[in-house]
């Protein structure tokens, strides 16, 4: 009886073995070569995978690149270092632009701003927007209740004291998602080096937005007629600024600005 256990224990052994063997041999000869460049770029991505390149995730972005789909450069954490690690990698030069991170073109606090009427659904942004563009008498202007907060994968957005949002440039990673959730569309991506920028994005008239917000820009010229140099032009009743310009001239036409619409990043 015994012996018919060990022979029976024995028999199993040596197919398991015989089948252990088999199975390395064809893990080997089977095996799908990954791509050298690939494995190569999968080892250094930030791994943030927050689709700000125009792919799923990390992964599908380095299968692009080294594919010759998609070009280096895309990474907006990874940055200009990521970059040219990735142009070695694959044998190119890289041209990375300027490091862009998002900002809240709105300093329309509830007391600054008028409402047209008493929103009290869902705390999210496009929700509101669905009954008459949102409860502000501006249009154009931050709803306040966070959807880009929410979506925010580095949490760099905030509220601050007075109700109103704001981005921690230190920490945005320029991905642009808070950009895609906002209705209104204002938050937008600027250069990081811009300075001065005009809080607003109303393209009323001047004098409907005296109507609807104390601090809305009126598209008045007196920071691009006055202060030549300040970087600042008037489009659409709109002034917007530009990251190289003069900034004595900018300090200048930021005090004159009868809105103090113009502020400072930092």
């Amino acid at each position: 009886m015994l012996t018919a256990i060990i022979a029976a224990f024995l028999v199993i052994a040596g197919i398991g073995a015989i089948l252990g063997v088999g199975l390395a041999i064809a893990d080997k000869k089977l095996a799908i070569q990954k791509d050298e460049k690939l494995v190569a770029i999968e080892a250094i991505m930030p791994g943030a995978n927050c689709g700000g390149c125009g792919f799923a995730g990390c992964a599908d972005y380095a299968a692009a690149v080294a594919s010759g789909k998609a070009q280096p450069g895309l990474c907006a954490p990874g940055g200009k270092e990521l970059a040219d690690k990735m142009g070695q990698i694959m044998g190119v030069e890289v041209t990375v632009e300027e490091k862009k991170v998002a900002f809240i073109f709105c300093n329309g606090s509830c007391e600054k701003t008028r409402k047209v009427y008493e929103y009290k659904g869902l705390q999210d942004c496009n929700a509101a927007s669905i009954l008459f563009r949102g409860d502000n008498g501006c249009k154009y202007g931050c709803l306040h209740l966070g959807s880009c907060m929410n979506v925010c994968p580095e949490e760099a957005i905030y509220r601050k004291e007075d109700g109103t949002l704001a981005v921690d440039a230190s920490k945005c990673i320029g991905c642009g998602k808070c950009t895609k959730v906002c209705p209104t569309g204002a938050i937008k991506l600027i250069e990081d080096r811009t300075k001065y920028v005009v809080a607003c994005n109303s393209h009323d008239k001047g004098g409907d937005v005296r109507k609807l917000c104390d601090v809305g820009c009126i598209g008045c010229k007196i920071c691009q007629i006055k202060f030549p140099g300040s970087g600042f032009t008037v489009t659409d009743n709109l002034a917007s600024s530009s990251p190289v310009c003069d900034e004595e001239a900018a300090a200048k036409a930021m005090e004159a600005c009868p809105r103090k619409a113009i502020s400072t990043r930092r």
